[in-house]
């Protein structure tokens, strides 16, 4: 029996960045059931030799044209391909990266983030020199939230990563089809509470960490949507000497200094940059604090209950739904809530026993969550959409 064809649409593909990464994994475990093509500008941390990347080159320059190209360059090629035989059953993309795909997993909607970002992406809040980049930013989020609005009101296959996610696809798209909910997976080997013990000491001692400090990690990129803010004015609220922060990204300090020189953090508030081996974070860290202002499903949280650490996030957090307030985490109900927050951490600080016990918890909610069952949902997925693109040809023929 021949295998079904899946083109998978994606202009880079590796296991350094989130959406790029669940592709990675569940083509990586699914390559023997399913000849894959991949259409992509750069594939890494997948073995070539069990899939054909068709790659497209890149286009360098500003953003905007780069993603011009990409629509037109990719489709350009699998027309091409097709001419010569290769027409694929499914036709699948992490976003809108086509404009024909039969499956597409949701991951951002750009039609709410444009919304969101209005006030910040003014002209007359900008300086003139940032006008070039914001005009730019603006056009790009218009072109992505256009496509979307065209895209997901047909009938295509969906599914996205929590059911925020898909509530929110259902109020901005009220003609979308059926959505599917398939959460991230995490690698159980390189974050576990037993990895995470053995590199403790190494990974405090290199970052100048003190047996008695208490250390709160927060990873990923836009700070301000990550909820750096209230995060530093809980810990000023706490005014206890033992906190320290390690806030890791590629962000800019620049926006934050004057919030940390007001609430007198200078010294405890350390920004690194992000390095492959993350969990090295993980085991310096004694809790992670994430209180997202708004994410479909931040993955460092999740990461973090998979290393046994006690875990606060957002309820605008999708990744909230796999915690139960209480007993595996703690759930902040408003992530602008700054004192909610400083209570919660003052219970961490003082309570090593409640560390340890939602830390524990926590390690065995994360392993019901691996790339495993990812990979399956998503095989689930991708034969549920050669179902539905079949059916109107199979109509057709009687």
């Amino acid at each position: 029996m021949s295998r079904r064809r899946i083109a998978v649409v994606s202009p880079i593909i590796d296991k350094r960045h989130g959406t790029e990464r669940r592709v990675a994994e569940f083509v990586s475990r699914l390559a023997n059931e399913y000849e894959f093509h991949i259409y992509s500008n750069r594939v890494e941390d997948v073995d070539l030799g069990r899939v054909v990347w068709h790659r497209i080159p890149a286009l360098p320059g500003p953003h905007l044209l780069g993603y011009l190209w990409w629509l037109a360059a990719n489709h350009i090629c699998r027309w091409r391909d097709r001419a010569k035989g290769i027409v694929p059953d499914v036709v699948y993309s992490p976003g809108i990266n086509c404009l024909d795909a039969d499956a597409i997993s949701v991951h951002i909607l750009f039609g709410g983030f444009y919304h969101s970002m209005e006030d910040q992406l003014r002209l007359s809040r900008n300086p003139l020199p940032a006008w070039p980049r914001i005009i730019h930013r603006r056009l790009y989020y218009a072109l992505v939230a256009a496509l979307e609005s065209r895209i997901y009101n047909r009938p295509v296959c969906l599914a996205t990563v929590s059911k925020k996610t898909a509530a929110d696809l259902k109020r901005l798209y009220p003609r979308a089809a059926g959505v599917s909910v398939i959460y991230n997976g995490l690698d159980l080997e390189c974050f576990s509470p037993r990895r995470r013990a053995g590199l403790r000491a190494g990974s405090r001692r290199a970052l100048s960490i003190r047996d008695d400090e208490f250390v709160l990690l927060l990873i990923g990129n836009d700070w301000r949507n990550k909820g750096l803010a209230c995060m530093l004015e809980a810990m000023a609220q706490l005014a206890d000497p033992r906190l320290r922060v390690l806030v890791v990204g590629n962000d800019s300090p620049s926006g934050f200094r004057s919030l940390i020189a007001r609430l007198a953090l200078d010294t405890r508030v350390h920004f690194c940059p992000p390095r492959r081996d993350v969990e090295t974070f993980y085991a310096a860290a004694d809790a992670y604090v994430g209180p997202s202002l708004d994410d479909a499903f931040a993955q460092p949280p999740s990461e973090a209950m998979a290393c046994g650490l006690p875990v606060i996030t957002s309820r605008q957090n999708g990744g909230s739904e796999i915690i139960t307030h209480g007993s595996d985490g703690l759930v902040l109900e408003n992530a602008a809530d700054s004192k909610a927050l400083a209570d919660m951490l003052r219970m961490l600080v003082n309570d090593s026993a409640l560390c340890n016990q939602l830390g524990a918890a926590a390690a065995e909610t994360a392993r019901r969550y691996t790339w495993e069952s990812h990979a399956q949902k998503m095989r689930d997925f991708l034969e549920a959409a050669a179902r539905e693109k079949s059916q109107p040809q199979e109509k057709s023929q009687r």
